[in-house]
This record gives structure tokens, sequence and C-alpha cells, in this order.
């Protein structure tokens, strides 16, 4: 190494790498004499960080944990997915609470500051959206590739038609990869955006002249990006939050309103209604009663899930609502007496 500083700083992304180094591993890897390491392992040591050695002929170092955090290294892809999931926070989509957003409002600037130039670019051609959600309401997570991501949010960023193979729900339904749909997609990627634990792109499909929302988990995009566009509005003229809610809920254009919204009373404490009532709203009727106004996709689906309560309900209305509770019980009935018949 050529300097001092330099020999610790790869001193240290060493020691940060794996748990144990052996002594003489360190030396070769760093081409220095075992007594250049001992120097520069005393050296961090001064510096805060708590480095244990163990004796005997495979004898090394380790880097533990301490009271206080020193200055950490991080690689190109480490620093950029730590400031993502900064930005996730930040912006409010970790359901922490607004001090923890602050803070990590802090720490991302932090970071930022700091970056090398070609990182801050990676960074800034990620233009997230994080579309908010009650804590612990989210679905099970799906993992995307980091080189995706900044594709996608490239594209977002530059204003470029997206060349793309999509994996569909039908043919994610054949495996645990899938199959890509048929040629290549083309869309006019506006937003990149964050919903319930997965990534989705917000774009104008221009095979289908409409909009949609792609998992960015079966995007596989294909190079080079097409022709600039001219950002569209999406319908109603609504921000990107409001216009993925209710696609998702299925509600009308401009809305996020579920299509079916009932109300009832749960012969249960407010209490025990409150932490699974989501998006729903809960008012105490009386000690043991519980006013609960909930919405979904349909009649029937709204209905079975307010039985997860397991406690007697009094439907309040709408009577689409009590119509679907008395379809809902034939259909168990029928399910009973064909159980019972198989016997």
């Amino acid at each position: 190494m050529s300097t001092t500083s330099s020999r610790l700083l790869a001193l240290l992304s060493l020691l940060q790498s794996r748990r144990d180094w052996p002594g003489e591993v360190l030396a070769d890897r760093l081409e220095v004499s075992g007594r250049t390491v001992r120097r520069d392992v005393d050296r961090l040591r001064e510096l805060g960080y708590r480095i244990t050695a163990t004796k005997g002929p495979d004898g090394g170092y380790r880097l533990d944990a301490g009271s206080d955090l020193p200055p950490l290294l991080f690689d190109d892809d480490q620093a950029v997915a730590l400031a993502v999931a900064l930005q996730v926070v930040a912006r409010g989509g970790s359901g922490l609470g607004t001090a923890v957003g602050e803070a990590a409002l802090r720490a991302l600037t932090s970071v930022r500051q700091v970056l090398p130039g070609r990182l801050r670019h990676r960074l800034d051609a990620l233009p997230l959206e994080v579309v908010g959600m009650p804590p612990g309401s989210g679905s099970a997570r799906a993992e995307v590739d980091g080189a995706v991501l900044v594709a996608l949010g490239a594209a977002v960023h530059a204003r470029e038609v997206l060349r793309f193979d999509y994996v569909s729900a039908a043919g994610a339904a054949g495996g645990a990869a899938g199959e890509p749909d048929a040629g290549p997609r083309r869309a006019e990627p506006h937003h990149l955006v964050t919903w319930r634990g997965r990534w989705y792109l917000v774009g104008w499909d221009l095979d289908g002249a409409e909009w949609r929302t792609f998992r960015a988990d079966r995007i596989t995009p294909r190079v080079p990006n097409g022709p600039r566009f001219a950002p569209r509005e999406l319908p109603g003229g609504v921000d990107v939050a409001t216009y993925v809610v209710g696609r998702f809920r299925g509600a009308a254009a401009g809305g996020v309103a579920w299509p079916c919204t009932g109300e009832v009373v749960v012969d249960l404490p407010v209490g025990r209604v409150a932490p699974f009532a989501g998006d729903g709203v809960v008012e105490a009727v009386g000690v043991r009663r519980t006013r609960l106004i909930q919405g979904a996709w349909s009649w029937p689906a709204l209905a079975a899930s307010l039985l997860r309560y397991d406690a007697d309900l009094e439907v309040v209305g709408p009577p689409e609502l009590v119509e679907a509770f008395r379809e809902l019980g034939e259909r168990c009935g029928r399910a009973a007496e064909g159980a019972a018949g198989g016997r």
C-alpha cells in the first residue's frame, strides 16, 4: 500500500467483510509484514474500533461491536442500497413514525454528501415514490435485482421508452421463475413506487394504450431504451400515491374508496378489533362492543373478512352486505355437508 491511511482503509474493509481473519492472511492481502498489521490494528483501535486478537498458530483478528459507532466503509452497491433504504424510511414507507423518518432524512443527507459522483448519479436516477401503508399490513416481499431498479429508475428519470420482457401473473403461476410473455413490452415509465413490500413501475403501456402497474421483480429490461416521451397526466389528475392505492382497491378512476363498504357492530372491545382493522374505521360502542366500517373488493370478500374476529356481528348496512352474509352462510353449509358426506 502506498500510504498508511490507504492501508488502514483497506484493512478496515477486510475486517468488515468477514468475521475472523488470520494474521498471516491479512499480511498477504495487504502485502505487508505481520508487524505492520499489528501496528495498523492498534491505530484502528485508537480510532474507536474494537478489534480482538486470538493467539496461537492460527491467531488472527476479529472486528467486534463496541460502545460507539465508528466510521464505516461500504462498497458501491452497499452504499446505494443504504441510501435507497434511507429514502424509503424518510418518506414514511416504514410505518415507524415521524421521529424515525426525520432521523433517516438526516442520515440520508450525511450519506449523500460523501457519496462519489458516480454513486450520487445512480441514486438521483432512482426517483422512487413511497405509497403509505399501515404498519404490519404489508404482503410478502418480493426480491428485485438492484440493477433492474437502477435501470427502471434511469428510464423514469430520462423519460425514455422502456423495452422489457415481463412475466405476467399467468406466467408466474407456472413456477418460481415463470415464463416471460411472448415478445417484449413497451411502456412510457412515469413512476417507480413501493407498495406493501413490493416495487412497481407505473407507466403508460404503449401496446395496450392504457395505464398499467408492472411488478418490478417480473421485469427484465432490454437495451437500449427507446425514444424520449412527453409526460402524461395520471387518470383523474391524481398523484401517484392516490392512483396506486385506488388501482389496488379497484376504486373508480381518481378515487381511493373501496368498491364495497359496509358497517357492522362487533361483540368485542375496541382494543381487540382495532389492531386487525387495517384502514377501517373503528369506534367503541359501550365497553364490550365496537362499530366498524370496512371496505373490500366485493361484498362476499367483505363478509368473509369480517368473520376474522370470531365474534357475533350485527350488520348495520347496506343490504348488499346482509345478502353477502346470507350467501356466505349457505356456501359454508354446503361445504360442511360435502365434507360430512365424504366420510
